[in-house]
């Protein structure tokens, strides 16, 4: 047993290693392996212009796919076992429709394309993103403290996000169709965008909510079987929960702030890492997801560029054709299991 879950391990790490060093070797300008592994152990390569495309734009995107898949992922799982519910993910308590208003009201309010309002400054557009997380993050904490049931808190999430897409379709109307096309286009979802000081500090929310979570396993591991069972082995439930959202939250407004909103990661990876690693301890489960997160999205940006053009398909479409059979898989599962 012990030799089995060991080379499960050894997989899902010799996957996420040859993944990230494929992503590495993909783009538009070719640049041999045994360049690529000169330039990371060195610092040096042959070309300068390689060292520029590796340090610069390859090595960057690579680890915004480790980091936001990793923490889109942990997010999931939290929220899944918060909810004990196989459907749910990071963005039930509307974080990601909060980011997404503010952002609409960058690219297609009334002031948009004006001198401060302009739509190519992604330093504005990742501080409304975060504020609009933000925002929704003090209003479900708000909620949390009135509301002592997890299916309440579940409906006042999709009830926020409802609202939030409500008034981003209001602004889609009345706006104009390059306004739009512009908007659409961060929907999307982007990986190869943020520099070196984003990604620290993307790597700093993700350690500040992987934190969070690795200090509430035992209340992670006792939402699984319910509130009441929570209570009963001395857990402050309220205080847990708050925690568990905060840390989802961190976790799923880091990531769309720089990145957009990515969908499925979180849905989809939870399910698929519990099929490998056969384990219900969070104590497991989080270093897996976070693993397992990275090597999806990694997956993802490899296959959206294998068609060989100057094209690069969206990274959202791509999560979406993953993610949306295990999720077809989950409830036929679930519909069999309760079935006598």
């Amino acid at each position: 047993m012990q030799g089995r879950r060991t080379a499960r391990w050894t997989t899902l790490f010799l996957a996420l290693i040859a993944l990230f060093a494929l992503d590495l070797s993909l783009g538009s300008v070719s640049i041999p392996l045994s360049e690529i592994g000169r330039i990371l152990l060195t610092g040096e390569g042959t070309q300068k212009v390689w060292e520029q495309i590796v340090w610069d734009f390859r090595m960057t995107k690579a680890l915004t796919c480790l980091l936001a898949g990793g923490a889109l992922a942990v997010a999931g799982l939290q929220m899944q076992t918060l909810f004990r519910n196989a459907l749910a993910g990071p963005d039930v308590l509307g974080l990601s429709s909060g980011a997404s208003l503010a952002v609409s009201l960058i690219f297609m309010s009334p002031f948009a394309g004006s001198g401060f309002l302009s739509a190519t400054n992604p330093v504005l557009v990742s501080l409304a993103a975060s504020m609009g997380s933000a925002g929704v993050l003090i209003v479900m904490l708000a909620v949390a403290t009135k509301l002592h049931d997890n299916v309440s808190l579940l409906i006042v999430g999709l009830m926020v996000g409802a609202a939030a897409s409500s008034v981003v379709s209001v602004l889609q109307y009345l706006s104009r169709a390059e306004e739009m096309q512009i908007y659409i286009l961060w929907t999307f979802g982007s990986i190869g965008g943020l520099n070196w000081i984003e990604i620290k500090i993307l790597l700093v929310i993700l350690m500040a909510g992987v934190a969070i979570a690795f200090a509430h396993i035992k209340s992670l591991n006792a939402w699984l079987l319910g509130d009441h069972y929570a209570q009963s082995v001395g857990i402050n439930t309220r205080r847990s929960r708050m925690l568990i959202i905060l840390s989802a939250s961190l976790l799923t407004g880091g990531v769309t702030a720089f990145c957009g909103p990515i969908a499925f990661v979180g849905l989809a990876v939870p399910h698929l890492t519990k099929l490998l690693i056969k384990s219900e301890n969070h104590k497991t489960l989080i270093p897996a997801v976070l693993m397992a997160g990275g090597a999806l999205l990694l997956f993802c940006d490899i296959i959206a560029r294998l068609p060989g053009s100057a094209y690069v398909l969206p990274v959202n479409a791509l999560t979406a054709l993953i993610g949306a059979p295990v999720v077809i898989w989950v409830i036929i599962r679930n519909k069999a299991m309760r079935m006598p």
